[in-house]
């Protein structure tokens, strides 16, 4: 299996089944991630869905994850 780099267009993301929230409204405007068959989780922007697409490892999304939970970046609503 091939490493996946950050910055790929999205079609270079093979099998990646992209989903959203459903509380994402349809302007465009979501993050849209998939699970990797290697374990990483890639992201993108709804908006510009050729990419460039992030990708992560399972345990930075959790960190991440858990910042959001707790209320950790709530400052960049205000």
């Amino acid at each position: 299996m091939r490493r996946m780099e950050t910055g790929v267009i999205a079609e270079a993301v093979e099998g990646a089944r992209w989903c959203k929230s459903r509380r994402s409204g349809g302007n465009g405007n979501c993050v849209e991630v998939a699970r990797l068959p290697d374990g990483h989780v890639a992201m993108r922007h709804s908006r510009f869905p050729e990419g460039p697409v992030l990708v992560y490892t399972r345990d930075e999304i959790a960190a991440f994850l858990r910042g959001v939970k707790d209320g950790e970046f709530d400052f960049t609503l205000s």
